[in-house]
């Protein structure tokens, strides 16, 4: 698990100053292949806000077997998920060749990387943020479904008005749910599937996105005990910086940056809570991981399923340990939590503020939250 932090920091930099003229570069990555053994919130590029995490799901809608799942990943596209080398993306291959075999999240992206193309052929103008929000509000959740059967506890919170997961028997599963301006997400799909079609109308029509904020919201640093059983939750109410000149009112992008060591890093789960209520598991069980050193320094957890609201109030971080088949047998575990900073990311004044819904398109994603963008103003 590397962030490649500093590095990543210095070329996205000078990307996003100098990329396209300085509207900025445009990054798609791989959500990755791990599988349930991993969580693509610990690979520093696709939990990176300045790149658009794709993840992949097969034909039927069904997560692929090989899905990462994490907060950070925005939207998804299809590719092959059977056994089957010949049921892969058709693409080229080395030496002038041809495959019908290519397959993975390593297929997915590039298809999203076609999508993208098309949508800037459509509008040069837009920028780095720009595609993300065009991203955000126009992909699908169609028939998108998590297939796989998952040790995934519920959390048991006050406040929580949605629940990440639903269990059936013993089996649990990552469910879509919806945010506090009505944005459909999923843990492993994002915001859903691109639609190429609409995201090109709706480049023909999107106005540039405002000034986008840094809002450094609270730290925690005094080091706790995470307890062997239960879960600790630490509590952050701020004023997204309200009345100084790095004010958020809209959210794009969500860090938690933590700095915590455990006698088993893989059984450590993280939630995020929102003061809407959304909850985002923002570091899964990784059943392989069983570091007992290292930790987490400083490490920028992130996610995207707040976009869009009202950052002000009470956030929440859970921790706890999730013990499962590959935990040793009588295992004690011991962890402390050192530090934890909330970084919210987003503009101060509405993002879509001045855009019209496509014709034929009244009940769209963009028409949702344009009216709980009004009533958050209202409120204020």
């Amino acid at each position: 698990m590397k962030s490649h932090f500093a590095t990543l920091i210095h070329i996205c930099y000078c990307a996003f100053v100098k990329g396209r003229f300085g509207l900025g570069s445009i990054f798609v990555w791989a959500s990755g292949d791990g599988g349930e053994d991993d969580d693509c919130n610990c690979d520093g590029y696709a939990a990176s806000m300045w790149t658009i995490s794709i993840n992949s799901a097969i034909n039927n809608g069904e997560n692929a077997h090989y899905d990462e799942s994490c907060s950070s990943t925005l939207a998804s596209t299809f590719s092959n998920g059977g056994r089957n080398p010949e049921s892969g993306v058709a693409t080229t291959d080395l030496y002038g060749r041809c495959t019908r075999s290519h397959s993975g999240t390593s297929a997915a992206a590039p298809e999203a990387a076609g999508v993208f193309a098309l949508t800037l052929e459509a509008n040069p103008k837009l920028t780095w943020r720009d595609l993300q929000h065009l991203t955000v509000l126009t992909s699908s959740r169609n028939s998108l479904f998590d297939g796989r059967c998952r040790e995934l506890p519920p959390l048991e919170l006050e406040g929580i008005k949605r629940q990440l997961v639903s269990r059936q028997a013993n089996c649990s599963h990552f469910e879509w749910q919806t945010n506090g301006v009505g944005l459909e997400y999923n843990h492993l799909f994002g915001f859903g599937v691109l639609d190429a079609a609409e995201m090109v109308l709706m480049a023909k029509v999107y106005k540039t996105a405002p000034p986008r904020f840094h809002c450094e919201a609270g730290t925690i640093e005094m080091p706790r005990e995470i307890p062997a059983s239960g879960e600790m939750v630490l509590t952050l109410r701020t004023d997204a910086c309200a009345g100084s000149t790095t004010e958020v009112n809209f959210l794009e992008h969500v860090q938690a940056i933590v700095s915590l060591n455990s006698s088993r890093r893989g059984d450590t789960t993280l939630y995020l809570i929102s003061p809407a209520g959304t909850p985002s598991m923002i570091l899964s069980r990784r059943p392989k991981d069983d570091d007992a050193k290292d930790g987490f320094t400083n490490w920028p957890f992130m996610t995207t399923h707040t976009w869009g609201e009202n950052p002000r109030g009470r956030w929440r971080l859970v921790v706890r340990f999730q013990p499962g088949k590959s935990t040793p047998k009588g295992h004690k575990h011991r962890g402390t939590l050192k530090k934890f900073t909330l970084m919210l990311h987003g503009t101060k004044e509405p993002p879509y503020r001045g855009i019209e819904p496509l014709q034929g398109h009244a009940n769209s994603k963009l028409s949702v939250v344009q009216s709980a963008h009004k009533r958050m103003a209202n409120r204020r």
